[in-house]
């Protein structure tokens, strides 16, 4: 049961490419793929905790105020997150911006305590925010490696294309446009598109 929580969070209900969802942050940071695994790790760590805690004290919260609850225990998290950010990977942090403390409202992680940590154990929602966080790292990933490769000719600041450009040995240009805001909604425009083709083809087989 545990592990099929856990894959179902990577694919059958990844928060990009499925569920659609955290995509204002997935734009904003996929420009690289280090800034990609930031993200997804500071997203992780807060949705992994706080679907704990919330699966802990379910019972003891009202539903008049779950909703404002659950956001405090998430910012609880986001909190630590952004002071560990700024004392330890203070470049990594000064590139996410505000996107990290916007952590507290991404539907992801709300959307995770509401309908899944809320109303299941403790075991199944701490796999639950692993699955999903591993899915949202594969997505930002994918989407951040696409627009990196295309944009800058590297990965992770190492060069993996060589661009050439002028009339002795003109070869290919960057494509500036993919590290730039209409490259992220090409990207995932084509992405969504290809994995909606791929689960029509296994739903029709």
């Amino acid at each position: 049961m545990n592990i099929k929580v856990l894959f179902e969070g990577i694919i059958k209900r990844n928060p990009i490419f499925v569920l659609m969802l955290g995509l204002c942050p997935t734009l904003a940071v996929t420009t690289g793929v280090r800034n990609a695994v930031g993200m997804a790790a500071a997203a992780t760590f807060v949705l992994v905790c706080s679907n704990v805690i919330v699966s802990i004290v379910k019972k003891g919260i009202p539903d008049k105020i779950r909703i404002p609850c659950f956001i405090v225990i998430i910012a609880s998290f986001v909190t630590i997150v952004e002071l560990v950010m700024k004392g330890w990977f203070p470049d990594l942090n000064k590139n996410l911006g505000l996107f990290i403390p916007l952590i507290v409202v991404n539907c992801i992680i709300l959307g995770r305590a509401e309908s899944f940590a809320s109303k299941n154990s403790i075991v199944d929602s701490l796999f639950d925010g692993i699955g999903i966080g591993i899915g949202f790292l594969c997505a930002l990933c994918l989407i951040a490696g696409i627009r990196e490769i295309i944009g800058l000719g590297q990965v992770w600041g190492i060069t993996i294309t060589r661009f050439y450009s002028g009339m002795d040995g003109s070869f290919l240009r960057p494509a500036a446009l993919f590290v730039q805001a209409p490259g992220a909604f090409i990207v995932i425009g084509i992405l969504f598109a290809f994995f909606n083709i791929l689960r029509k083809g296994k739903q029709g087989a």
